[in-house]
């Protein structure tokens, strides 16, 4: 009995590792303005094709929209917009994978999802295989990248999700977008 409780440990402190270093294991790749970036899985509720959003006035230019999932409201973040790079082109193969990020502050997860262009597939990339991020040269954040994968002489990106979907982060752009608005819309009403 006392064998299977301790493993049961280990595996529980295996799973709380996993999460801590998402740079090991599996990832989910996708392409992003024909760019190669990954996701680690644990995060990772489910993909969609991209469709049915509804636009909310006033929010942050990479906020797309929400989305009606299964009752539930789901913001959806442009990563291209995110990433300053204007936004993404709809087609046929554009998806929204639907994210769960947990919150300190909350009890339960929160869904946000984030369109991408393409999604390719679940790849295996050992820890050793991811060097860390660069200083200097990338067209995004050094802030959003965890790390740099190479795998069949292609790099991949791997994001930092925690910080590409700072909860608090995108409030408060959201918060000094709609300041200037407001001030802009009282000014008009004084002329």
């Amino acid at each position: 009995m006392s064998a299977i409780s301790t493993a049961s440990n280990k595996n529980s402190l295996a799973a709380k590792q996993d999460k801590q270093s998402p740079e090991s294991g599996q990832f989910l790749t996708f392409v992003l303005g024909g760019e190669m970036f990954a996701l680690g899985i644990l995060n990772i509720k489910e993909i969609i094709q991209y469709g049915d959003l509804t636009e909310v006035p006033m929010m942050p230019n990479f906020i797309r929209g929400v989305i009606n999932l299964r009752g539930r409201v789901v913001p959806v973040v442009d990563l291209t917009a995110r990433f300053n790079r204007g936004t993404t082109s709809i087609s046929r193969r554009t998806s929204i994978v639907i994210i769960e990020m947990e919150q300190s502050d909350q009890i339960e997860a929160q869904s946000i999802g984030i369109v991408v262009d393409a999604v390719n597939e679940v790849i295996e990339i050992p820890n050793a295989d991811i060097e860390p991020p660069p200083s200097f040269g990338a067209k995004i954040r050094p802030d959003f990248i965890s790390g740099m994968a190479k795998k069949n002489g292609r790099f991949i990106i791997v994001l930092n999700l925690d910080q590409v979907l700072s909860i608090d982060e995108m409030l408060a752009l959201g918060q000094s977008i709609d300041q200037p608005l407001a001030l802009t819309s009282e000014s008009e009403h004084e002329h």
